[in-house]
């Protein structure tokens, strides 16, 4: 693993970042605290939740709960210090918290209050803004992506305010950086405009999907990160556990998330299992993990990545981190991209 800095922060993390959406539902405490130590132990410094994981499914009634394991282990540890802490306050999108009121200005401040209490800490490293109040082409909405009724002067005086509630919270202490999730090019160039402008707390990361088989940010966003210096958290640089093999020729494997969400969140196609089997040919053919390969990848790309990887059990922790050494040669980044031009955009 290699280290780098989020944004223009003086934030330094592991590129690969522990993810905990599971902590709570498909992982319980102990398993999720022993993932925590592993992760530790190999090496990481970087951890990543949301006030509303865990997911599959998402709910009100077990909303929060991830934060209150992390916020257990660090009691039970002593160890805060020892991660750079991530979370996200959900936006509309999550519609049981805070009635679906997403965040402004003037409510994000209790929202932060509420992660810190189940955190057990008095300080969030890097702190996320969820999901565009506006919306976004994320999570297979790109097919019916509509921005033509976005009205600009509400959404500029939205990200003014909410930059306005997130500076209160970085003088009080309770938060040291900001970032973005699930954001557009054009949204992440406009929060670093308004926050240069007024002089606000400027998004040093966009935490958005990103793996072999989903490379929309290649385009636009991948210019708007590197000139305006907005580190990419990568999540689902497994692709929801496709890019495993372990769904391949019709295998669902109980309690997997496929089992738990038919269609992966939209990432089932006809063609994807293709995809997927291109790449695990060029792993066979290189003799590498293909679960190592995807990881790897991330590190070989133009633009600085932080990839947040997930777990369900500390078993297949152990496999993923096993490969954090792992470096890709000439010739298997030559075949990955025969594969990928080969099936561009398989879901």
């Amino acid at each position: 693993m290699k280290t780098l800095t989020l944004g223009r922060t003086d934030i330094t993390v592991t590129d690969w970042c522990l993810g905990t959406m599971t902590f709570g539902n498909q992982t319980p405490q102990d398993d999720a605290h022993r993932q925590i130590d592993m992760a530790l132990d190999a090496g990481l410094n970087f951890m990543d939740c949301a006030e509303m994981y865990p997911v599959n499914p998402v709910s009100k009634e077990t909303a929060g709960r991830s934060e209150e394991y992390l916020g257990a282990w660090f009691e039970k540890s002593g160890r805060r210090n020892d991660w750079v802490l991530a979370t996200k306050v959900a936006g509309p999108n999550g519609g049981f918290v805070r009635d679906g009121a997403g965040y402004t200005g003037a409510n994000i401040e209790g929202a932060i209050d509420e992660s810190l209490r189940r955190l057990k800490t008095d300080m969030i490293d890097l702190y996320q803004l969820h999901w565009p109040d506006r919306g976004t082409w994320a999570f297979r909405n790109n097919w019916t992506y509509d921005p033509s009724g976005q009205d600009r002067t509400q959404t500029l005086d939205h990200m003014h305010d909410v930059l306005s509630g997130l500076e209160k919270a970085v003088k009080a202490g309770k938060i040291r950086a900001i970032g973005l999730s699930n954001e557009t090019a054009w949204g992440a160039t406009k929060w670093c405009d308004l926050a240069e402008e007024h002089k606000l707390p400027r998004m040093a990361t966009i935490q958005n999907e990103y793996s072999l088989l989903c490379r929309h940010i290649d385009t636009d966003l991948s210019e708007t990160m590197v000139n305006e210096d907005v580190t990419l958290l990568s999540f689902s640089p497994l692709a929801a556990g496709l890019l495993t093999g372990k769904y391949q020729n019709g295998v669902i494997p109980k309690a997997s998330r496929m089992d738990l969400n038919v269609d992966l969140g939209g990432r089932k196609t006809d063609q994807v299992f293709d995809a997927v089997q291109g790449y695990l040919d060029i792993a066979a053919k290189h003799d590498l993990d293909p679960v190592h390969m995807a990881m790897a990848w991330q590190a070989t790309r133009p633009f600085a990545v932080s990839a947040i990887f997930g777990a369900t059990t500390a078993e297949q922790l152990e496999q993923i981190l096993a490969g954090r050494d792992v470096t890709l040669s000439d010739a298997v980044l030559t075949d990955i991209a025969t594969v990928y031009k080969a099936y561009p955009m398989p879901y």
